[in-house]
């Protein structure tokens, strides 16, 4: 790992420490995942599979049948 400096807004700085906190996370690794994003806009398969990871708490109950799903 490399060490590097940069200069940032206090205000938004502040806030993205807040929210790292609340994800029970720290900046450094808030920073490291948006830079993996930035450097790889097109790899859609990370993504999909960072999304479905990020909701796999999410559990309907049951399986829905075509109509179901497509119901609005």
């Amino acid at each position: 790992m490399k060490n590097i400096t940069f200069k940032a807004d206090e205000q938004l700085l502040e806030k993205a420490r807040l929210r790292a906190k609340m994800e029970k996370r720290s900046l450094n690794e808030v920073f490291n995942d948006w830079l993996k994003i930035y450097i790889y806009p097109f790899n859609h398969h990370r993504n999909y599979t960072k999304i479905m990871q990020d909701f796999s708490y999410v559990d309907s109950g049951k399986n829905f049948n075509r109509d179901e799903m497509n119901e609005r």
